[in-house]
């Protein structure tokens, strides 16, 4: 008997999952018997996934660029890998701006519906956290995010999973010192990272075996901790906008991918199909970063020498399904609290979620707090700001899940565009 594809054992997974959380809320402590006992579960796979990433950036970047033999390669995938992540967060951004201002899914919340959201939500504490995290942010200068990239002790960097742009910019660093200090010099090092690297890819294989019972357990959490069903339908509206606005950018990469690659984008699906799920899953772009690039290597034949560089760097900087979010929901807030939004501030929404995608950690809910960072862009006032998250937390987290899928599929797109354009990819 032919043993079942890993894809399609995640995906029963997630089927079950949901059927045994809806069937634990028809149960008096059924909730509290998913976050005792099944919740961590995938709280522990989740962490054993942000445990190797570090170390997994660091070994694979480090040998990739060392392997590369001449600086002005590294040049030219890094400047390629730049240009096509901001044009698809362009892109992204401007989906979601056209969208929403098409259906206008605003108008159709009645007050009625903002007052109550108002009464849940706005003085919940982790919405309250996330307006206090956006105002630290904007503190910051407009390029401070350069100064940030660069480590003042590495120990530190490589300590803190959200301080992955530093990581990269050390493995980067350490890389190009190998590379001219010659072949004789950086070979023990050079052979130690490349051991490193096969160690953490094993790691993944065997993370992953457990992967099934892993989505089982976050999604039955998801189930139990779901919201007000009569809130969920009061906003099906705003998040069917956000969901066509993913899936335009999903059928975007797809075609971008068989233009350049002449890949079958169905074929491509399946191929990255595990880190998809896990993503939708985990809602963390960074903790599904090992899965992503065991997938692009292996499955879809992406070189080392691309992979290493570019999906690191994506998952750090490439928000596209965030960014396009943040769009929607800074107009769909506006629109149902009645402020005016002229052509110049949606102007503005666009380059400033295309900044912000770019500071934007890859772990669950960060968007929210770059979400603050947009409205006040644009004069929203202060006062409002915690009845216009009010308005859409009811459904941040599903949509939170979707949306990463979206950061993760064109993450490994462009990788593939990459290595195409760069002679690295092997078709399979």
């Amino acid at each position: 008997m032919k043993p079942i594809a890993l894809h399609w054992k995640i995906l029963i997974g997630m089927i079950l999952g949901v059927i045994f959380g809806f069937a634990m809320l028809q149960f008096d402590g059924g909730d509290q018997f998913v976050n005792n006992l099944i919740k961590p579960l995938g709280v522990i796979f989740i962490k054993l996934l942000k445990l190797i990433a570090i170390p997994l950036i660091l070994a694979s970047l480090i040998k990739g660029i060392s392997d590369l033999k001449d600086i002005s390669k590294l040049a030219s995938i890094g400047v390629k890998t730049i240009v096509i992540y901001v044009l698809t967060t362009i892109i992204a951004i401007s989906i979601g701006i056209s969208l929403v201002n098409f259906f206008s899914p605003g108008d159709a919340v009645s007050d009625n519906t903002i007052l109550k959201l108002t009464e849940v939500y706005s003085n919940n504490d982790s919405l309250q956290t996330k307006i206090s995290e956006a105002n630290k942010q904007q503190q910051n200068g407009p390029i401070d995010f350069l100064v940030d990239i660069v480590p003042e002790n590495a120990f530190s960097a490589l300590s803190n999973n959200k301080l992955m742009l530093q990581v990269i910019f050390l493995a980067i660093f350490i890389g190009i010192s190998l590379l001219l200090i010659g072949e004789k010099k950086s070979k023990p090092l050079k052979d130690f990272f490349d051991s490193l690297n096969d160690l953490v890819l094993k790691m993944v294989d065997l993370i992953m075996l457990t992967a099934p019972y892993a989505v089982f357990a976050l999604l039955a959490n998801v189930i139990v901790s779901s919201n007000d069903p009569e809130l969920l339908y009061a906003l099906l509206f705003y998040a069917l906008v956000v969901l066509a606005g993913l899936g335009l950018m999903f059928c975007f990469y797809m075609l971008i991918l068989f233009l350049i690659t002449k890949k079958n984008p169905f074929l491509f699906v399946k191929q990255i199909s595990p880190a998809q799920l896990l993503a939708f899953s985990t809602s963390s772009s960074a903790a599904t970063l090992p899965v992503t690039m065991n997938c692009i290597e292996k499955r879809v034949g992406v070189d080392r020498e691309v992979s290493s560089f570019v999906l690191p760097v994506g998952a750090t900087i490439n928000m596209d399904g965030t960014s396009l979010y943040q769009a929607v929901a800074a107009v769909f807030i506006a629109q149902a609290l009645n402020f005016d939004l002229t052509f110049s501030d949606q102007l503005m929404i666009i380059l400033t979620a295309l900044l912000a995608s770019i500071g934007s950690a890859a772990v669950p809910g960060a968007g929210m707090v770059m979400l603050v960072i947009v409205l006040e862009s644009v004069g929203f006032p202060a006062d409002k700001l915690g009845i216009g998250l009010a308005l859409i937390f009811a459904v941040d987290r599903p949509l939170d899940m979707c949306r990463t899928v979206i950061n993760v599929t064109g993450d490994a797109t462009v990788s593939t565009v990459i290595a195409k354009l760069e002679g690295k990819l092997k078709i399979k």
